[in-house]
């Protein structure tokens, strides 16, 4: 069985934007808070194979995997990250970004690349492990057993910043 998060240290989001307030989908409804507020519901933590059936996984670096199994949300992606809890932060990340609350920055900034399909070195050097203002995205940050995974949701429409086919 997992552990509750704790959601005075972990929880994080957009204060204007946030998992209460997300933009309302193209339907009228707003699924991304309740996935959000259950989001230990949908992880699952296994091997590869185990979870290959996820919407999104997140590979760690002992060799486990962290899978989201919630329902589609119409209208938004999704994109987990989740990093050992207690794993050292690299120096040089130390060094450029601080030790203090660093693995669920690191997380969110992750979750949010993968929704923007922009490298993590390039929203480096334009955010640092911070959110620019005027993202859509929302997230979550929780604690599940010994990982700090982020849970984050993006509208479908095109976001700044976002890669696209031409």
């Amino acid at each position: 069985m997992r552990p509750p998060s704790d959601p005075d240290a972990l929880t994080r989001s957009r204060p204007d934007a946030g998992p209460a307030s997300p933009p309302a989908t193209r339907g009228g409804t707003r699924p991304v808070p309740a996935l959000l507020s259950a989001a230990e519901r949908y992880l699952r933590v296994g091997t590869p194979g185990e979870l290959a059936g996820a919407v999104t996984r997140s590979h760690l670096d002992d060799g486990r995997c962290v899978g989201w199994y919630g329902p589609p949300a119409a209208g938004w992606r999704v994109a987990v990250d989740a990093e050992r809890a207690e794993a050292r932060v690299p120096p040089a990340l130390a060094r450029r970004f601080g030790t203090a609350d660093f693995w669920a920055r690191w997380t969110r900034a992750e979750s949010l690349c993968k929704l923007a399909d922009v490298p993590v070195a390039a929203w480096w050097r334009r955010h640092g492990l911070s959110i620019p203002p005027d993202s859509a995205a929302v997230w979550r940050t929780v604690r599940l057993a010994d990982l700090v995974v982020t849970v984050a949701f993006a509208p479908d429409a095109p976001i700044p910043g976002r890669r696209h086919d031409p």
